[in-house]
């Protein structure tokens, strides 16, 4: 199913605009002639991007009704792009989040919903993992607005700073020899990030689509095929070795101790590796113009690259834990080697974080 980019330029206001998606997503909405109303949790700091004075600023916590109602004061169009998933009640704070906004959006004068949530796999008969069981409810309850609502749902988003990808950076950095549970071998369709930017953009010019869309890159592959897929566009030497009789938990904090990921979230990642992560044939998002997506190698090298043109690349709305730290980088030494370096660095300034805490 194709979704236009042809349309009328709306006002619309981005949910969660200085974070991974929104920071790429709001320079293509005023490129296509949006006026864009930004939107983040924290107190706005216009100067920290090349896009920030042209754009309207509105502080906002999606739990607060007050402040939501006046983030969609004279608003068209919601890109909500809000998720919690490192906090240790995470789905209830989504719940609430999109519980909040779309009694808000029922008030106002909003008539488009848009929503990244996260691919709905088939569970055999298993329930979903927490991470998705939230994602598709956090879909209902925007949909509970009464006003037209689509989903985009994705799953591995490639590009520097994207939370499934950063861990797979890192690992497969790390470790010379990587473990691989043999249940590990899902299918998986990443999507490259200009890809996702490019789907939402369209999704917000075309108010006759509602329901769901998957967004998925041309590439199906297995997990371990994703892993030498990267080893090869690093340029890195790995070997990856099946792992009989691994549960996901365990996996899940292997990732979270060999990553620089917060624990929650390689946790919950970790649970949704059992189910193939792949678009329904039926159910596809295409481009409009008919233009080709992003190949998986190609997405990977783009975000392994510094080129800041490139939405694959890092940017300044990228969670800390991801970025990257020049002088380490730097070091004449292999590349497991700097990435030890760095998990060693990070949890030390963690550990020093927590004993300041402490000491107040």
């Amino acid at each position: 199913m194709t979704a236009s980019g042809e349309g009328t330029a709306r006002r619309v206001l981005v949910l969660g605009a200085t974070g991974y998606v929104g920071s790429r997503l709001v320079p293509a909405l005023l490129a296509a002639g949006h006026d864009v109303v930004a939107s983040s949790s924290r107190a706005p700091d216009p100067a920290a991007y090349a896009w920030g004075t042209s754009v309207e600023w509105r502080r906002c916590d999606a739990t607060d009704p007050g402040q939501v109602a006046q983030a969609l004061d004279g608003v068209d169009m919601l890109c909500y792009l809000v998720h919690s998933l490192d906090g240790p009640r995470f789905a209830e704070r989504d719940r609430l989040a999109a519980r909040t906004t779309a009694e808000a959006v029922s008030r106002s004068a909003v008539h488009r919903v848009v929503y990244l949530s996260g691919l709905v796999p088939d569970p055999g008969g298993r329930p979903l993992s927490d991470h998705l069981a939230s994602r598709h409810e956090v879909e209902s309850l925007l949909a509970s607005s009464g006003r037209p609502t689509l989903a985009l749902r994705a799953g591995i988003v490639i590009g520097a700073g994207s939370t499934s990808f950063e861990i797979v950076r890192q690992l497969a950095t790390l470790l010379l020899v990587q473990p691989v549970p043999s249940w590990m071998r899902s299918r998986v369709q990443p999507v490259a990030v200009s890809d996702v930017v490019r789907a939402l953009v369209e999704a917000l010019g075309d108010e006759d689509v509602t329901g769901s869309l998957d967004l998925g890159g041309p590439d199906v592959l297995r997990y371990p095929a994703l892993l030498a897929t990267f080893s090869r566009c690093a340029g890195l030497l790995r070997v990856r070795l099946p792992v009989p009789l691994a549960p996901s938990t365990a996996v899940g904090l292997g990732m979270a101790a060999l990553s620089s990921a917060p624990p929650r979230t390689a946790l919950a990642l970790a649970h949704s590796l059992r189910d193939d992560m792949v678009c329904r044939p039926d159910r596809t998002w295409a481009p409009a113009d008919g233009g080709p997506l992003l190949d998986a190698e190609t997405a990977i090298r783009r975000a392994l690259s510094r080129d800041p043109s490139a939405p694959e690349s890092a940017g300044r709305g990228d969670a800390v834990w991801t970025r990257r730290q020049p002088l380490l980088e730097a070091i004449p030494s292999p590349a497991s080697v700097r990435a030890a370096s760095l998990l060693a660095v990070r949890r030390a300034r963690e550990v020093s974080g927590q004993a300041r805490r402490l000491l107040r």
